[in-house]
């Protein structure tokens, strides 16, 4: 039984739901962090994305098993080593499809409703849409979009569009190098012939998108730091001195690409490179520090 409940775990990827803290992005930057009901919501809302990004990486992985079955690493994976059946993975996904509407229902139908519109987004992606160039990175960029407009709703605070804009930039970036790192592991052998999308992509219009996503994520941010809105809430302008953090790490990133560092897992990446760790801990708290230290 514990053998069967450790590879439902790592069907549904738990180490990858480091990525639904864009949720909780709202509750930061509208100062709500210590107030216990907003706190609650928010870390519900969070909670949400969990499970139904669980049960959409059983969906994902039921219409990949070819391809997962000819990749170095992903073959090893529960469907695609045969570990788990079809049916299971359904089983899987539909049971945490139903506990989330269930946990999340006081969060109202606004946060459903925009839950529900990522789920069926990345229905449609594993069916059909991520064999269409471009279409592909961006339908994966909307998922963050929509992480930080469900902790939004879930708060009930309004949410800057120059916010909405840097996280899909930012996700834009982590997409074009997932892609990137994707073409340079398959190269030309059988992965890259399943993957039929990565045929129609190349490392030098991967790297002028990771360019061009990189300066947008920068320029975004350092315009919501100093949108009036923002000097309102914030009660300070000294917010914009936190763009260093991001130019340090999306600078790190690109190294790790670069250098050949990095690999098909953005997260993995993200989350196991210590210069990246200690940059993004330091940003949230002067970010906290600034935002909160001001009446």
């Amino acid at each position: 039984m514990i053998d069967r409940i450790m590879l439902y775990l790592q069907l549904i990827r738990p180490g990858q739901w480091v990525k639904n803290a864009f949720v909780l992005a709202p509750l930061i930057f509208s100062r709500e962090l210590f107030d216990p009901g907003p706190l609650q919501d928010a870390l519900l809302a969070c909670a949400g994305f969990c499970l139904a990004a669980g049960a959409v990486y059983c969906i994902n992985d039921l219409t990949d098993v070819a391809a997962d079955r000819v990749h170095p690493v992903k073959r090893t994976r529960p469907l695609a080593s045969g570990q788990v059946s079809a049916a299971e993975a359904l089983m899987v996904a539909f049971f945490l499809l139903i506990t989330g509407a269930v946990v999340t229902a006081g969060l109202g139908w606004v946060y459903l409703s925009v839950i529900g519109t990522y789920i069926l987004l990345n229905i449609l992606y594993s069916l059909k849409l991520k064999e269409v160039v471009l279409v592909d990175v961006f339908l994966v960029a909307s998922g963050f979009m929509l992480r930080v407009l469900s902790g939004a709703v879930a708060i009930d605070v309004p949410v800057s569009s120059w916010i909405i804009l840097c996280t899909l930039f930012i996700s834009l970036f982590l997409g074009f190098g997932k892609r990137r790192g994707e073409l340079t592991t398959a190269g030309g052998g059988e992965t890259r012939n399943e993957r039929k999308v990565l045929l129609r992509y190349s490392v030098g219009f991967l790297d002028q998108m990771l360019t061009i996503s990189a300066a947008g994520a920068v320029i975004t941010y350092a315009l919501y730091t100093m949108a009036p809105s923002t000097l309102k809430i914030f009660s300070t302008d000294l917010v914009i001195y936190t763009t260093v953090f991001v130019i340090f790490g999306v600078s790190r990133y690109l190294f790790l690409i670069h250098s050949g560092k990095s690999t098909d897992n953005p997260t993995l990446t993200v989350t196991s490179d210590l210069p990246i760790l200690i940059t993004g801990i330091a940003w949230i708290l002067v970010c906290v520090s600034l935002i909160y230290s001001h009446p």
